[in-house]
This record gives structure tokens, sequence and C-alpha cells, in this order.
């Protein structure tokens, strides 16, 4: 495991990111709500893959979250809140991509993984950014960011960053364009805490079918009602999936 700062003169975010691993893929992984660069060595996400770790099939980089001051800070009208996650993602293109780039001997392509809000991240990401980001997994996660105690008026950043928006708008050329680079993975379980408090359920099958209206790449994959929006199934659904892609 190895640990940097990285700092955006841009955006003047600073941040950790957490790598695992000494070759393979390159995977981009957001934390869950609020979580920083060491939630996936914490909460048993890498040792659920370290058999890929370890064989040099996937290298994890964790990076630290904003959501603290971004897309959960009810204080904030949702048009700020889309704002600082506009600086975040600053961040993570202008510091943390070059970084995993030269790390891994010139990549620029990436997988990127999230878990919970962090879903979010990976297939807004990969959406916005889908050069970089052919490839999002995303588990329980809530694509409508409007809908998280969202309150005052809503203007670009906040279309701009809620997937659920600028989708149903995508059309022509780049429309063909993200047809034929991204693909989306989006799991959920029927489980506690998959409904309330998270909306993950509803807004991942929401979210499926906006994807298969636009014809969108993507897979949806419902987990059982024992399957609830907490680690232990996010470690298996991780074990499940990534191995198809590395």
């Amino acid at each position: 495991m190895n640990h940097v700062e990285l700092t955006s003169a841009a955006s003047g975010w600073r941040g950790s990111v957490v790598s695992h691993g000494h070759w393979g893929r390159p995977v981009l992984v957001f934390p869950s709500e609020a979580g920083d660069a060491w939630d996936f060595g914490n909460n048993g996400m890498v040792d659920a893959v370290r058999d890929l770790v370890d064989a040099g099939r996937v290298k994890l980089y964790c990076v630290d979250s904003a959501d603290a001051v971004t897309w959960s800070d009810r204080s904030l009208p949702v048009e700020e809140r889309a704002r600082r996650h506009g600086l975040y993602e600053q961040w993570i293109l202008q510091e943390v991509v070059p970084f995993i780039s030269g790390d891994s001997g010139g990549s620029t392509e990436f997988v990127t993984v999230g878990c919970s809000l962090g879903a979010y991240h990976a297939a807004n990401i990969a959406l916005r950014h889908g050069h970089l980001f052919p490839l999002a997994l995303c588990l329980s996660g809530n694509y409508d960011p409007g809908a998280w105690n969202a309150w005052g008026d809503r203007g670009p950043d906040s279309y701009f960053h809620n997937p659920m928006d600028y989708v149903a708008n995508l059309h022509g050329e780049h429309l063909d364009w993200l047809r034929n680079q991204v693909h989306l993975v989006l799991v959920v379980g029927q489980g506690a805490w998959e409904v309330d408090p998270t909306g993950s359920l509803p807004s991942t099958l929401q979210f499926a079918e906006l994807l298969r209206e636009k014809g969108i790449s993507h897979d949806l994959d419902v987990w059982g009602h024992d399957v609830p929006h907490d680690w232990p199934s996010w470690q298996r659904q991780l074990a499940y999936h990534l191995p198809r892609f590395c």
C-alpha cells in the first residue's frame, strides 16, 4: 500500500490517494459517502479482490471524497453543492488521473468503481469523461442528486452533474460516441437500506431504464432480498464483477 497527497492549483482541492497492488489494470476507486482514501482497505474491499491485486491483474487507486463539503452538505443549495463538486472533479482530472497514468506505465484509460454515493461518482465521471473512464462498476448507487435533500434554484452545474438530467437529453454524435465508448455495470441488492433511506434500488432501476432508452451499453444486476446496502454485499459484488474486466 502506498499513499500520496495531491493538490490542484486550479481548484484548491487537496486530497489523498492510497494505492493497492504492484501492477495491473488501473482502477480509480471512489469511497462511500463522505469516506476517505482508506475506505476500501478498512472495509474489506481490497481483501475481497486480493487475488486480483496480488496477481498483478489490477491496481486500485483509492481517493478521498469531497462529499462533506459538496453533495452531503444540506446547508448549501443544490447549485452550490454541484459547483463545489465540479472543483473536486477538476482535482481528479488534473491531479489524480496524471498520477495514475504515470504510475501505471502511461495508461490513458481507467476503470472506475464506487459504492453507495461512490457509485454515483463512478457513473458520472464515466459518462462525462468516457475517453478516460470507459468502464464504471457502480454498486448500490443513487444517480439523481436532485433527490438528495436538494433545495434552491438549479442551474448548469447541477444539471451537468446529474446523470438523470443530462443523459435524458443526450443525442446526435456525442450520444453515438458514448454508445461505442462506455459501459456501466449497475449492481444493487433488494435488502435492508437499498430502498429506504438510500433510494438505491429504485434509482438504479430508473437509471438502467434511461440508459436502455438511450442505447448506452450497461449491465443491470439486481441481487436478492438478503443483500443489504452494506460492505459485505459490496465485497461479494466486487469479487464477482471485477474479474470480468481484468
